[in-house]
Order: structure tokens, then sequence, then C-alpha cells
């Protein structure tokens, strides 16, 4: 049996999790590649308009599975942190099972939709079940994968920390983007290289610590209902006043960052922010016009701080 695990979305957040926990169970699996064009026309013709980018970008990614594996890994989660998710992680199996219907797909579900801290091992030890694995198998294989998912977070902030204290003459850009949108090759890696090109150092707010970035959520707003919003307006909280500027990067047309990045704009007034708009289109001139002004004020300012 071969499983196929989607590039998009939470495999953005929980590659290491998920990998691990079917490596231990010695469960053969494809990784879909990164997103290219043909990934993208795929997923603009697979869903409707009013789609947002990173869920179009899944189905493209399914559909390039689907004749590769024998299942295709498909999540729901609703709650993470404690915290509730945008509806586009509840609504995943739904919306992937009504796009492929007629297809005879197979899929493997992983469900999360509980609160409380055993709730992820709950979902695992179901899917273990499912795939017919003895109880010794999925429960360690699941506290391995969580083993590797909490040491690979911890590297990847102490990693960002470093950056952000490291004493240096580059512009300090603190780049606020999802997992999912970072983390892709056809939406955030344009815009990492293009910061670097133009002598930034990016700051990737989305690889701070969760826990301690939601809990700093607070001090800019109190009833944000999004997990991963939380995350991302904490780390503002916390970092804001160590960096030159704030890049915001969001794809069209999300609803939740559409509210979460004008309340961003209204509450820091100490620091550039540029707000960045991906969609399907694949045009880079006008990202990188945006970007090399946006830089040309943050060097205005260190020449002329008081100005």
């Amino acid at each position: 049996m071969k499983v196929g695990i989607p590039r998009a979305l939470l495999y953005y957040k929980y590659e290491k999790l998920w990998t691990t926990f079917f490596d231990e169970c010695g469960i053969e699996y494809i990784i879909s590649p990164e997103t290219n064009k043909a990934i993208i026309n795929d997923a603009a013709n697979l869903a409707i308009d009013e789609t947002c980018l990173p869920t179009k970008i899944l189905l493209g990614h399914i559909n390039w599975l689907k004749n590769q594996c024998d299942y295709i890994f498909i999540p729901r989660v609703e709650f993470v942190y404690r915290a509730q998710m945008c509806t586009k992680f509840m609504a995943q199996i739904d919306l992937v099972m009504n796009t492929f219907r007629g297809e005879h797909l197979k899929f493997l579900f992983y469900n999360l939709y509980k609160k409380g801290p055993k709730a992820e091992y709950k979902a695992f030890k179901k899917m273990g079940k499912y795939l017919g694995l003895k109880k010794s198998v999925y429960k360690y294989a699941y506290y391995t994968a969580k083993q590797a998912q909490v040491y690979y977070e911890m590297f990847r902030a102490q990693n960002q920390l470093q950056l952000l204290q490291q004493p240096t003459p580059q512009n300090k850009v603190l780049v606020v983007a999802h997992a999912y949108n970072i983390g892709d090759k056809f939406v955030g890696e344009p815009i990492l290289r293009t910061l670097k090109n133009l002598g930034c150092r990016p700051i990737i707010a989305e690889y701070f610590d969760a826990r301690e970035c939601i809990q700093a959520s607070k001090q800019l707003s109190r009833t944000l209902p999004w997990a991963y919003n939380q995350h991302l307006l904490g780390a503002i909280a916390l970092y804001h006043e160590q960096v030159d500027g704030i890049v915001i990067l969001t794809t069209f047309p999300c609803g939740p960052d559409s509210m979460v990045n004008e309340m961003i704009v209204r509450k820091i007034k100490d620091k550039p922010i540029l707000t960045l708009t991906m969609d399907t289109q694949d045009g880079s001139a006008g990202l990188e016009t945006r970007l090399e002004s946006f830089v040309d004020i943050l060097n205005f300012q260190k020449e002329r701080p008081h100005a």
C-alpha cells in the first residue's frame, strides 16, 4: 500500500509529524512535487472562482497524486492549541470528495475535531486502526512522530531567534504569512528570494514558538478566533520592535486574513508595513517593484532616522 500526501495546506505545518508516523508504521508514501505551473493550472480548472488560493493548490496536488498511489491522505482539523481553525481546514474532506466524485479515488482520513491533550493521539489511533495496524505499532509511531515534530519546531524557532538577534547591516524584515503560503514554492519562495536579493534578512513569523505567540496575540486582540492568525499576530506583538519593517503575505480571497491584516495595519504604527496578495497569476514584475519600493523606504529610514 502506498499513501499519497499532498504538498499543500497543513503539510507545511505537520510534514515531520505525518512522515515520521508513516515511516515508523512501515507504510510507503509519496509526496506530491513542489507547486509548479502545471499544478496551478489544474488547480484553477478544478476549483470554483471563490475558492482561496491555498485550497485550489491542494486540489492541484491531489490531481497529481491520483494515479500515483493507493490512498490519498486528507486531514480534517477543527481545533489546534484549543483554538478554532478556518473553515477550509474543517471542510477539506468534503471539498475533495465532491471535487473528485466519480473518479473512484480512495482517501485516508485524519480527523482532529475535538479539543483536549489527547485529541491528536485519538485521531492517529483511529487512522492506525483503519490501516489495520497493531496498537503497539501505531502508539509507538505516534509518540515518536510527536517528538520529532516538537524538536523540529524548536529548532526552527531557535533559528529564527538567532537570525533576529544577530547584528547585521541588512534590513530585518518580519515576513507574516501562514505556513502553507510562505513554504509554497509558487506563493512564498518569490517573496523570500526577492527580499534576499534586495539585501534584506527575512524573519519568518510563522516559525516562532506557536504557544508563546498565541499568548502574546492577546496584546493586540483578545477576541480573534483563528488559531493560525493568532500565531502570526502574536509574533508581530513580540518581535515587531526588533525588525525594520513588516511584509504581510496573504492569498486571494482569504476572509480571515483580510480582517486580521487590516487590524495589523491599524495597530502597528511604528514600522513600515507592506501587504502583498497572491493569486493564480504568475507575473512577478509588479511584486518585485513593490518590494523594491518598500526596501527603499527602509533604507531611507536608516539614513534619516528622524525623518
